[in-house]
């Protein structure tokens, strides 16, 4: 396996780990059997995290997560900075 690849996995862990014990909107963070839950999510917060979008773009994503793919109702979009701010503050670079 060379850096590269290496780095990259490393780089989704950390996504993976911020999802899971931070964010955590259907609460499965201490359930061993789920704790590949949200790695589905993992790639799409990867490539907005790329691409340089804002603080209020991640909220807005992972609220569209929240509402819309898991279907969990209106959720105050503020709750979702704190998580934002985590995940703007990886070192994603390859």
């Amino acid at each position: 396996m060379n850096e590269q690849t290496q780095r990259a996995r490393a780089v989704q862990e950390s996504i993976k780990q911020v999802l899971l014990r931070d964010w955590d909107p259907i609460g499965v963070n201490d359930v061993p059997e789920a704790q590949d839950e949200y790695d589905s999510y993992v790639g799409g917060v990867y490539r907005i995290l790329a691409s340089g979008c804002s603080e209020d773009e991640v909220v807005e994503h992972l609220w569209k997560i929240e509402a819309h793919t898991m279907g969990l109702g209106p959720a105050d979009r503020e709750c979702l900075r704190p998580i934002a701010t985590k995940l703007m503050n990886l070192k994603i670079s390859l």
